[in-house]
């Protein structure tokens, strides 16, 4: 339920409101908005009593939610939330391009790429520290050296960075050193990893579990917001099906049905969901078209020699080219739409 307070109403009457709520055994999520506060009342096991709230001073009406997620849901919210990332913004009409290789390798290589993404016109770094792989046997990433690799990028270019995070015990490792922390794929129903996020101070990543469905994957956010993490941004990052064409099915309808559904910006990844380099840049241009709020691009200066991902990985110039096309694509959508 949703308790919308009048524009005018003071403080001490929203405070009044929160005590009613949290008095009936309920939490009490305010909401500032453009004009008015609202209160969410979470936590409740079944139907809330409007008359409870709707009477109080200062209460302009109260809405029943139907969702089952409801902080990220747009019945709690109804203004894109937009998230900052060192000096970069995701969300609203903007387009935010993060890029840089699958994992850190050293910091020749490292600064390399930065420099090429930087140069094309990249906002964010992207490389693993700590790479979740399929074999035991494979490169699993560099650990604290990678990351205080990606905190040389950082210094090195502005770039602000982000990458991943596995498992808790690493969690307070990579919020030392990334802007923004990354919870892939496989851990998105990692729901002790999800409650850490929602205490993290830094801005969550959230890619959407290869077999998930979008409500499942919005229901994760949740959990992140529910712990009092507001700063999420959504990524689609192909899902599984049977084909065999491409490595995953990237999810175009997702993009406009999590903007319908939900405050929190949405991204999409095509590298992971391509799996192959020449499929990547007709990918991307796809996910501006559906209006996503960015892409997360692997470039690799070297890819012949990636120790991971090399062949979805777009080349320094490639990348460039991309990047002018789906700025100039982004523009004339703003300008029409």
């Amino acid at each position: 339920m949703l308790v919308v307070m009048n524009k005018n109403a003071t403080q001490a009457e929203i405070d009044a409101v929160i005590t009613a709520v949290e008095s009936h055994g309920y939490t009490a999520r305010p909401i500032p908005g453009g004009e008015r506060v609202s209160i969410g009342v979470l936590n409740n096991e079944g139907a809330v009593d409007h008359s409870r709230f709707s009477a109080l001073s200062g209460v302009k009406e109260v809405i029943p939610v139907t969702k089952p997620y409801k902080l990220v849901g747009r019945e709690f919210k109804s203004e894109d939330t937009i998230v900052r990332v060192g000096d970069a913004l995701i969300g609203n009409s903007r387009l935010t391009i993060i890029a840089g290789p699958c994992a850190v390798e050293s910091e020749t290589q490292a600064l390399t790429i930065a420099g090429h993404v930087k140069a094309a016109g990249a906002q964010i770094f992207r490389g693993g520290a700590f790479k979740p792989r399929t074999s035991p046997y494979s490169f699993q990433g560099l650990g604290e050296d990678g990351l205080k690799i990606l905190a040389k990028v950082r210094e090195t270019t502005g770039l602000a960075v982000v990458t991943e995070v596995l498992d808790l015990e690493t969690f307070d490792l990579v919020e030392k050193y990334a802007d923004m922390v990354q919870i892939g794929a496989r851990n998105m129903q990692n729901f002790s990893l999800l409650r850490r996020a929602g205490r993290s101070k830094k801005p969550v990543l959230l890619k959407r579990g290869m077999s998930a469905t979008v409500d499942e994957w919005l229901m994760a956010a949740e959990y992140i917001l529910e712990g009092g993490n507001d700063q999420v941004v959504l990524c689609e990052r192909g899902v599984r099906t049977f084909v065999r064409h491409s490595r995953n099915t990237l999810d175009i309808s997702a993009v406009p049905v999590v903007s319908r559904e939900s405050h929190l910006p949405i991204i999409v990844d095509p590298s992971h969901a391509a799996g192959y380099r020449d499929q990547v840049m007709a990918l991307s241009r796809a996910s501006v078209a559906a209006q996503a709020h960015g892409l997360i691009v692997e470039v690799h200066h070297d890819p012949g020699n990636a120790l991971s991902d090399g062949a979805q990985s777009l080349l320094p110039d490639q990348f460039k080219k991309l990047c002018a096309q789906v700025r100039s694509m982004h523009q004339m959508l703003i300008e029409t739409l």
